[in-house]
């Protein structure tokens, strides 16, 4: 069996910061590159922040064709492993919660949000699951809110992947996070036992404005099982070597 090197990391929440999500986003590569990492995954809204009032994510979305983000490409570095990150997207005035997969300053595609909360109205959803490999490892995304939702899990099963990467941003109203504290897990568990695949997750964390953000980070097997997990609360890398076995075939 071989196995591909991934990581995930659990970030502070940075907002209208883009500079410093930056220096925060190479400076993680760089200690996953020196740690034969091929692919690191960021949390759901890294670059802006998880902006869903409409006047504040319009002032910080980015275009994907436009020279701002061409200038966000050129920041990343131009070796080591394949990054996944959140972030605002703005196509034709439309808002999208976005993430983009980038391989050495080079943007490979984009995946959009699907399921919105309530609190999203801002944001159009999506409607592709793309699927993306980088060597033997095929892996497709949903973002937070997704995994609720069987659908969601089942159109990255269908395309042929063997792990969902799943970016997310859980700084919530401390009493809510309570709530959902041990759930997170559970769900996106159900999400691999009926699909067959294996899930990563990336989140946030800190505290701020009476909101709390724990994580979690993990790594969950087919069978729903947390493999690894980074301690709740704490910045860090997760770092796993995902063993590479050709997929399952899946019916709905």
């Amino acid at each position: 069996m071989t196995s591909i090197r991934i990581a995930a990391a659990q970030t502070p929440e940075f907002r209208e910061n883009v500079e410093a999500a930056l220096d925060y986003a190479v400076r993680a590569a760089a200690l996953a590159e020196a740690d034969g990492v091929a692919l690191l995954v960021f949390p759901e809204g890294f670059l802006q922040g998880y902006l869903t009032d409409e006047p504040s994510a319009r002032r910080v979305a980015l275009d994907l064709a436009s020279a701002e983000f061409a200038a966000v490409l050129d920041r990343l570095p131009k070796s080591g492993p394949v990054l996944v990150m959140g972030l605002i997207e703005i196509d034709d005035g439309r808002l999208f919660n976005t993430a983009v997969v980038v391989e050495r300053g080079v943007l490979l595609g984009r995946y959009r949000k699907t399921h919105l909360l309530p609190g999203e109205r801002a944001f159009e959803a999506g409607k592709d699951s793309p699927l993306f490999a980088i060597g033997a490892l095929r892996f497709g995304i949903n973002i937070c809110y997704d995994t609720n939702f069987p659908e969601a899990a089942a159109k990255v099963a269908a395309s042929g992947a063997s792990a969902i990467l799943c970016l997310s941003n859980n700084m919530m109203p401390r009493e809510k996070a309570e709530i959902f504290k041990q759930l997170h897990n559970a769900v996106r568990g159900e999400r691999c036992r009926e699909t067959g695949l294996w899930l990563i997750s990336s989140d946030v964390t800190g505290e701020r404005d009476g909101r709390i953000a724990w994580g979690p980070t993990a790594v969950l097997n087919p069978e729903g099982q947390v493999v690894t997990q980074l301690p709740l609360e704490e910045p860090g890398l997760l770092v796993f070597d995902f063993p590479c076995i050709a997929p399952v075939s899946y019916r709905a």
